[in-house]
């Protein structure tokens, strides 16, 4: 059986789109709840941007399990923020076949 050390705190965010005023949307961001991950970065890579060069590092997050269509459940393109830090959401599965916890892949992004 695999044991994950749970050791960092999440926030699971989901997006909402907010009316600006003029007619059209912005997107926002709302806070779901806390969660404790286990955090391990994957394969990194260098994609080319504007100015220079950027990285690109996958993570793997595993969270404990919860059932289908709980608001604590990860979702692909959510988000957890530890702190400044930001994690999109790329994919969710059943990380052991006990159904204990989920491996969330995703990808750090900066806030602009």
């Amino acid at each position: 059986m695999t044991r994950y050390r749970l050791n960092r705190k999440l926030v699971l965010e989901s997006p909402e789109q907010v009316a600006d005023g003029a007619g059209g949307y912005v997107q926002s961001w709302s806070a779901l709840g806390t969660l404790w991950a286990h955090v391990t970065a994957g394969s990194g890579r260098e994609v080319a941007g504007v100015a220079a060069p950027l990285s690109r590092v996958s993570l793997k997050i595993i969270v404990r399990a919860a059932p289908f269509g709980s608001e604590a459940r990860p979702k692909a393109d959510q988000r957890f923020r530890e702190g400044e830090r930001l994690y999109r959401i790329i994919s969710v599965a059943e990380d052991d076949t006990d159904g204990r916890y989920l491996k969330c892949t995703a990808q750090e992004e900066t806030v602009a």
